[in-house]
Order: structure tokens, then sequence, then C-alpha cells
């Protein structure tokens, strides 16, 4: 293979097991990776590269190939802290800072043998869902270098869609990785709160925030989580044994969505239950007091974060993440209260609704990407609308790619009651859209 190749077809799970029993040079992958993230430089998913020490690292798994992910390259979303990176978090507020330790998530993938090749794109501060105000300009969507990626884990969303890395890391703290993996086109997870750890992530909103991974398929996504929460990965993956029952949600507010995006839904529904799937429609209780919930909770939970700094370095903030923060400030304590409450709540209410079924489903986003120019601040409820209640909730939701017309990405987002029957269901929906393609 070229420096330049793409990344081998097969699983993660399988391209690591090669790396182990020797037969595929880690160091070779890690040049191809390299490769192929200055030829899409022009993305700006990538922030910073570490080759020297990229290579370094393979070099020294080529020696010793261990662990359920040796050999594989990994992007990580620069909020995320890695030693001897920079640890800007898409600001000029903190230009030179340099990460001190590894965060958890990634300590972790360097024990299982993942090789870090270096940052990716984040809206300032995770505060975004655009991915657009960064000290580097904004993230670009690899299908049409004029709109945005998503965010806030641009980057990570970006990259795996150009094909640059198969694993990457993010955030999602009111949809942060399902959003931009449905506009990007790829596989974003964000499992059940607590599934993957926090420690050493620069937080944005400490009740709602999530690490969440980005792959090519749902195998390599259940792959990832359950070797990055430290599960026995050699253990195979359960797989649907009978038809899954499957509620629609049926929520005007998740169904207004553009044209290209509802003919995409609709005809992955018909797949579905063509196919046999049991077929529910449901309501999800309080649609408008959950949204209302996350940002209450969000806003106060980022300004006490960004209080002090904020105070002594507004001008150096990007202007919409200011706004968003100083916005935030005026929130009464009632309200964050009164939605911490309704947190509790919601949860309820979605568990009940999970009872009948295997999993709820919605788009992920009901529009494609806007262009570049799209104001954030007017955007963003739209984007969020419907990856906020499983934020609020904590349920862990996948957003996987559905065939769209148009040329721009759609995504089918699947939310259950933990992350096993969340798995199996959108990798049962995967299989049947890929069988019928």
């Amino acid at each position: 293979m070229s420096p330049t190749e793409t990344f081998p077809s097969e699983p993660i799970e399988a391209v690591a097991a090669r790396v182990r029993a020797g037969v595929l040079d880690p160091v070779l992958l890690v040049q191809q990776a390299l490769g192929r993230a200055e030829q899409a430089a022009d993305l700006n998913a990538v922030v910073h590269l570490d080759a020297e020490a990229a290579i370094a690292a393979a070099r020294l798994v080529a020696r010793d190939p261990h662990g359920a992910l040796a050999g594989i390259p990994i992007l990580v979303k620069e909020i995320i802290e890695v030693a001897g990176l920079p640890y800007r978090c898409g600001s000029t507020v903190f230009e030179d800072r340099i990460g001190q330790r590894d965060a958890e998530v990634v300590r972790r993938a360097a024990v299982e043998g993942a090789i870090v090749l270096g940052l990716t794109h984040s809206h300032e501060f995770a505060y975004g869902c655009t991915g657009t105000s960064n000290r580097v300009g904004p993230c670009r969507n690899p299908s049409d270098r004029s709109r945005i990626a998503g965010g806030s884990s641009a980057g990570s969303a970006a990259a795996v869609a150009a094909g640059i890395v198969s694993l990457a890391l993010g955030t999602d703290t009111s949809g942060s990785v399902r959003l931009p993996a449905a506009l990007c086109g790829v596989v974003g997870v964000k499992p059940t709160r607590g599934t993957l750890p926090l420690d050493g992530i620069f937080p944005l909103a400490a009740s709602l925030d999530h690490v969440g991974v980005f792959t090519r398929s749902v195998t390599d996504a259940h792959y990832a989580v359950r070797v990055l929460a430290g599960v026995d990965a050699s253990v195979p993956a359960e797989d649907v044994s009978a038809l899954p029952t499957i509620a629609v949600v049926a929520n005007l507010e998740a169904m207004e969505c553009a044209l290209e995006v509802r003919c995409a839904y609709d005809a992955v529904l018909a797949a579905v239950f063509t196919a046999g799937a049991p077929r529910l429609d449901v309501d999800l209780p309080g649609w408008s007091p959950m949204v209302n919930a996350v940002i209450d909770i969000q806003g106060p939970e980022a300004a006490a974060v960004h209080a002090e700094l904020l105070a002594v370095r507004a001008d150096d903030y990007q202007p919409d993440v200011r706004q968003k923060l100083r916005a935030a400030m005026e929130v009464p304590g009632w309200r964050y209260v009164k939605a911490r409450a309704q947190a509790i709540a919601a949860r309820a209410d979605i568990t009940r609704c999970l009872t009948g079924c295997d999993a709820l489903v919605m788009p992920t986003v009901p529009i494609v990407a806007p262009g570049l120019d799209a104001d954030e601040v007017q955007v963003r409820d739209l984007l969020l609308r419907n990856t906020r209640p499983a934020s609020l909730t904590g349920h862990p939701a996948i957003s996987i790619p559905i065939p769209a017309q148009g040329g721009m990405p759609v995504g089918l987002q699947v939310i259950a009651a933990d992350n096993r029957r969340a798995f199996m269901v959108a990798r049962w929906i995967e299989q049947l859209l890929r069988a019928g393609s």
C-alpha cells in the first residue's frame, strides 16, 4: 500500500488482530493516516498532527504488538487532554497551554495499542453546534466544503468521513457527537452516561457531558466503546436473535424535517418494517420541557466553568460563544433547579416509553448541513432539536448514516434503554440497509 492509501476495509477489530499477528505494520498504518490527513488539510478537521510521536509509538507497537486496538491510528477532539499536545479547546484563551497528562479515555486507548495522531477541531470550548467558531477557523464538511461539518465534535466526524482514520474520539453534551455524525455521514455514538470516563476532559456542562466515538460502522463503534469502557472485547458482541421491536417517535417536533431528510427517513422505515420488525408509534411526553431543561442546565453549568475567565478574557472568546455564555449567566437559579428535577422526570418518562420496544428511532437532525455562513445562534435549536432529549436523560443514542438523495448525508438516531440494545438495533438496521444497497 502506498503512504496515502485508504485504511483497510476490515473492521478495526480485524485490523488490530492482523497487527498483533505481525502481518500488518502499524508504522505503515500511521504513515498512511498522516498522508491522508495532509491531503485533507483543506477540511480543517485536524488542528494538530504529532507525526514524529505517532510514528515512534507505532514502532513500539510493532516491537510488542498487543491490545484490542493494536496499531489503530486515532484522532482526539481538542478538548480532551493528551500529554504533550496542545490543550487549547479551540480557543485563543488557552493559546499556549500544553496537556500535562492523558485523559483517562486516551490512556485506555493507548494501553490497548491505539496510536494518537493528533487533535481534531472543536467548536470553541465545545459550546456550539456548527463547528465554525475556532481559533483556526471553521471545519468543513467532506461532502461539500461550502457547508458545516456540525459541532461541536466537528473535526472528529469530518476526519472519519474523509477516511483519515477509522476511529476518533469526541464529546456530546446536547448532541455534539450525533449531530456532526449525521451531517458528515458516519456513525456517531453517545453511550449511556458514565460508560466512558470524563476525567481529563474540559467540561461544558458536567451534568450532561458524555464521551463518544465516531467510526465507519456500528460494529466498529460497538467494539471501540466496549474496549474503552474496559469490557472484554474478545467476547463476541450479541446479535439480534429475533426481529427488534422498533418505536417510531411520533412527536411533531421530531417529524418536521427538510424534504430530503424526510424522504430518506421514510425509506428506511419502509425497509425496516417490510423486513418484519414489529412497529410501535410513541409520543415522548413533555418534549418542550425536555428541550428547555437541557438549555437551562447546560447554560448555567457552562457559565460557572467560564465565569472567571470570561471576566478577564472576554475579547479572546469567539463572538457566538461569548454571547451564549453571557446569556447563560442571566438564567435564574430557580430555572436551573427546576431543570435538574425535569431531567429526572424525563429519564423516567423515556424509560417507560422504552419498556415495550427495543429502541426508539427518529431523524438525528431534521435538516442537512447548512452553509458555512449560517448563523450559529439562529440554527442551533433546529440542529439540536432531536438530539437534546437523550442528552438530558443519559440514554444511549446512536446516529447511523442512511441512504439519501441530493448528495448530502442524513442520519437516523437510535435510542435505547441500554448500550446493548442500542447497538443491537443500530447494527441490525445498518446490516439491513447494506443488504438492500
